[in-house]
């Protein structure tokens, strides 16, 4: 490819937003994206690398992965990508359910939509950021393997490869394996405490899943983006007033366990917490309209418990250790606190639906409840928002309108006055009434 080619394809890239790797194996001999990729700090610095819709570190200063490849050689499975330099790699296996875990540093990865995700015992593999300086690999396993080799090499051109080898073994010792990974991971960090002499409620914002895990995907819309975009107007709407004090589980591309975000609210003695999704019904694209949800030991009906069992699998949707809730604390104060919690969680729900029923669309029934893990903790009133169906194509398409999601938000957060107003006004009546007698 000339010079004058590859300035005609950075204009055609910068044109269309497309990324400059596929770009380049659309338009080029398969042999010249390699030589065109060193150019790809020129592009990061004109911008043409797709920021993946995420606000907060550009994508663009990532390294990039692309061209990936998986083959089988007999009894060993390798999965290669090209890299725009070299990196750290770590790899380890899993078991229950087998796979292998690659983690590198944050990495803008551009694959090709057609890659094939498949190749002997591996049964596919996702990808995509973990937490704000890490990225992850998983890869699926239909039979125990070994990992033989999960190294990035140098090539020509300040270039890398990432190349990961893995050979079928037996169960027992990918067991062992799994065990003594597991065995040395390090404890979980802390999340930071409410602040000493904090007089605002506080109210926590979860946007649902994040990094590796998109959530639904319709359309190339994924669910993370959605929610992290109504999750960051919240905070400003709610934030505006002076009245609250408002803490994010995430307010970028990454991954929290469910298990964090529950310790987030507990940590930050959170007055309320806000889950927020957007579901998908494959089968059923004309179901329409908000929902929200209360935790409860009993779904209220069979699509509130599909739904809660979907979301609750979300750790394992990132490679990490299938979880389990923390068991119930027993004592007459810890179930008192943990009703107050639920009659607390069921107002505030009540309110959700007055409002968002007065401002957008609701589901036919609007109010439901089901075991959500991200809803148990016992001493914070929590609620999980499903915004609408992605498998709509008219609510898709109001999820990602900004003029929708003003309304949304509007209504949500005139539902959080609305709470916190009626408990001030319990709590001044119950003084009152004190003071008569």
């Amino acid at each position: 490819m000339t010079a004058s080619g590859i300035f005609h394809l950075f204009s055609r890239i910068r044109q269309s937003g497309q990324g400059v790797f596929a770009a380049i194996r659309r338009g080029a001999h398969p042999a010249a994206w390699r030589r065109a990729a060193a150019a790809a700090g020129l592009c990061a610095a004109l911008g043409v690398l797709p920021a993946q819709g995420e606000p907060g570190r550009p994508q663009s200063e990532f390294p990039v992965a692309t061209d990936a490849r998986i083959e089988q050689q007999g009894e060993t499975v390798r999965l290669t990508m090209a890299l725009s330099t070299v990196v750290a790699v770590d790899a380890w296996v899993q078991a229950a359910p087998d796979r292998v875990i690659v983690e590198l540093p944050s990495t803008n990865f551009q694959i090709q939509p057609g890659a094939r995700k498949s190749s002997g015992f591996v049964s596919g593999y996702r990808f995509g950021l973990f937490t704000t300086d890490k990225a992850r690999i998983i890869i699926d396993l239909s039979q125990p393997a070994a990992i033989v080799k999960a190294e990035a090499r140098a090539l020509r051109g300040g270039l890398g490869e990432l190349a990961i080898e893995l050979r079928k073994t037996g169960r027992a010792e990918f067991l062992a394996e799994a065990r003594a990974r597991k065995a040395s991971a390090p404890a979980p960090v802390a999340a930071p405490e409410r602040p000493l002499g904090e007089a605002r409620r506080t109210v926590v914002i979860d946007p649902g899943h994040g990094g590796i895990d998109p959530g639904t995907v319709v359309a190339s819309i994924a669910e993370k983006s959605v929610v992290l975009n109504f999750g960051l107007a919240l905070k400003e709407q709610l934030e505006a007033g002076g009245r609250y004090r408002v803490v994010m589980t995430r307010d970028d591309d990454r991954f929290v366990p469910l298990a964090e975000r529950v310790k987030i609210g507990q940590d930050e003695k959170a007055d309320l917490f806000i889950s927020i999704h957007a579901d998908s019904l494959t089968q059923a694209q004309d179901v329409r309209g908000a929902t929200v949800y209360t935790r409860s030991e009993r779904a209220t009906d069979a699509e509130a418990a599909r739904l809660a069992a979907k979301e609750n699998q979300a750790d394992a949707v990132a490679g990490l250790e299938p979880g389990e809730e923390d068991p119930d604390v027993a004592g007459i104060l810890m179930d008192l606190a943990r009703r107050e919690t639920r009659t607390f969680s069921g107002v505030f729900a009540r309110n959700l639906v007055d409002k968002l029923g007065a401002s957008v669309r609701m589901h036919k029934i609007p109010l439901r409840s089901a075991r959500f893990w991200v809803l148990s903790a016992p001493d914070v009133p929590s609620v999980l928002i499903e915004l609408g169906y992605m498998s709509s194509p008219k609510d898709a398409e109001l999820l990602t309108s900004p003029e929708w999601r003003g309304k949304a938000v509007g209504a949500v957060g005139a539902a959080v006055d609305e709470y916190f107003a009626r408990e001030r006004a319990s709590v001044g009546q119950a003084a009152e009434n004190r003071h008569a007698q």
